[in-house]
């Protein structure tokens, strides 16, 4: 059985979805390694989130941004946690939404997604700086 952990940190991004899957096999070599497995990503941060969608059509990601946006306004007279601004509370609540994690086959040295499929790191600050991601690979 193969475990490896490692953190990556990401560069800073604007608001909005990105897709990260290169950033992350970059770093993650080992991955070759493993034949059958898992690949497990976290992110450390309450004001942004990771999913797995479309990797093909950037169309998708601004789409994710607007309905996100519209589904959680950044109207402050309705939250009390808006220490650090409009998009303090309304970055949390989009992160619980779309979690904190994401889990993906490792098949062949390969990540197992779909062929449309691709990890998104959702940045819902407007200036959320860098981020760290923990990934960890078990398998055989």
């Amino acid at each position: 059985m193969i475990s490896i952990q490692k953190e990556i940190s990401l560069s800073p991004k604007p608001r909005g979805f990105h897709l990260i899957t290169r950033e992350v096999l970059a770093v993650v070599l080992e991955i070759k390694d493993i034949q059958i497995g898992i690949a497990h990503i976290h992110i450390k941060h309450t004001s942004a989130s990771l999913t797995i969608n479309e990797n093909a059509d950037p169309t998708v990601r601004e789409d994710f941004e607007t309905y996100f946006n519209r589904s959680v306004t950044e109207d402050m007279s309705l939250y009390k946690h808006v220490y650090e601004g409009a998009d303090d509370m309304t970055s949390h609540i989009k992160s619980s939404i779309l979690g904190s994690s994401v889990s993906v086959p490792i098949t062949n040295g390969r990540l197992n997604l779909g062929i449309w499929q691709g990890i998104y790191l959702c940045e819902h600050r407007n200036n959320g700086g860098p981020r760290k991601l923990v990934v960890t690979l078990m398998g055989n």
